[in-house]
């Protein structure tokens, strides 16, 4: 009789075990990609190399050939057009130059992008030298074109952008250049870095 009461009594202890083993194992990640990646255009979650040109959709096309999924609940019946899906996003072209670093703690990397006929600049930047700057970003187009804008540059470590306004383009995108210039906002006004669309290397100073 106690045998029998033991051998019942470990039978339900290996049952209730059983879930408990698989919660303590966990979800298995072998194999997965973590997507870290370096430079301020990743950490912005922008895709693109550095130094060169990319084409960025802010949707990505899923394997299915370009198709949009039909909602759920929502089945085409036979003989039913099909329902048309979301409507594709503009892409934009952007022509990027290298990421640069000054001394004094401060990252940054100025693009060039088009899209739907406009043309504009943008600079990426993280400010990690404890004081607040300020950034001029000058875009240069065809025929002495240029159009600039100032921006306030605050002293946190955060990454930030400042970019120009959206101008019509007149001309193609590698007619274009962009030139950001980072400064102490005093009476010297000390430059610390210049980072251009197409520069070959470090320019702060």
């Amino acid at each position: 009789m106690n045998l029998r009461l033991i051998g019942i009594g470990a039978g339900v202890l290996i049952i209730l075990s059983l879930p408990l083993a698989g919660a303590i194992a966990g979800p298995d990640f072998a194999g997965r990609d973590d997507g870290k990646g370096g430079g301020l255009l990743s950490t912005l979650g922008i895709a693109g190399p550095p130094g060169g040109t990319a084409r960025e959709s802010p949707a990505a096309s899923d394997a299915g050939g370009g198709k949009a999924p039909a909602p759920a609940g929502a089945a085409v019946r036979p003989g039913e057009p099909a329902r048309p899906g979301p409507a594709e996003q503009p892409r934009t072209e952007s022509a990027c130059g290298p990421e640069l670093t000054a001394p004094q703690g401060l990252e940054a990397q100025t693009c060039v992008l088009a899209a739907e006929g406009r043309t504009w600049g943008r600079t990426y930047y993280r400010n990690t030298s404890g004081r607040a700057l300020d950034a001029v970003l000058t875009v240069m187009g065809p025929a002495g074109r240029t159009v600039q804008i100032r921006c306030a540059v605050g002293a946190g470590d955060e990454p930030g952008l400042c970019e120009t306004p959206r101008e019509a383009s007149a001309g193609a995108q590698d007619a274009y250049s962009a030139v950001a210039e980072f400064a102490v906002p005093d009476d010297e006004g000390e430059l610390l870095l210049r980072s251009g669309s197409n520069a070959p290397e470090a320019a702060g100073r």
